[in-house]
């Protein structure tokens, strides 16, 4: 199903007050990912990527900002004072197109504010548009936060045999 990316464009007001523009991710976002990933501490990072990231090069950062659209989208939160980035989610959808996994990652001071919460209902928002059947993602069992939510959105939570440290999470839409 086709979706117009522009339709996702979003104006929200988090709980602390702060004005949070949200759309569709561009190739020229690139530029606001060196501060954004400065504001991000290494543990956070561990946490999304499930391994230490040192370098950040063009070719590492161009996956994240030139997508293909047909196959996956990424929302990208900006402040809308400053534009500066504050957070991103992104779905790819999986070879069956009938599920896609999640990735989410908000600048580390802004965590329990309220953002990853709206971009996680962005995305399932996102896969009911694209008539998916499930969206699903992988996350370290340390991630106490990330489990939480997807519990509170009502993600099913199993693990993964020949991986304990981590869980798979899906949400049946």
């Amino acid at each position: 199903m086709a979706i117009d990316p522009h339709e996702w464009e979003r104006h929200m007001t988090l709980p602390n007050g702060r004005v949070v523009y949200v759309r569709p991710i561009r190739p020229d976002d690139e530029a606001l990912y060196g501060p954004f990933l400065a504001n991000v501490t290494a543990e956070d990072l561990r946490l999304r990527l499930f391994a230490p990231v040192k370098e950040f090069g063009h070719a590492f950062l161009a996956r994240f900002t030139q997508i293909d659209d047909a196959r996956a989208m990424a929302f990208i939160a900006l402040d809308e004072a400053t534009g500066e980035m504050l957070g991103v989610a992104r779905l790819h959808d999986n070879a069956n197109n009938v599920s896609a996994e999640f990735a989410i990652l908000v600048r580390s001071d802004l965590k329990t504010h309220g953002l990853g919460w709206r971009l996680m209902q962005m995305i399932i928002s996102y896969g009911r548009a694209k008539e998916l059947r499930c969206i699903e993602g992988q996350v370290l069992h340390e991630n106490i936060t990330m489990l939480k939510m997807c519990r509170e959105l009502g993600f099913e939570i199993g693990g993964v045999a020949d991986a304990p440290n981590i869980c798979t999470v899906r949400l049946r839409l």
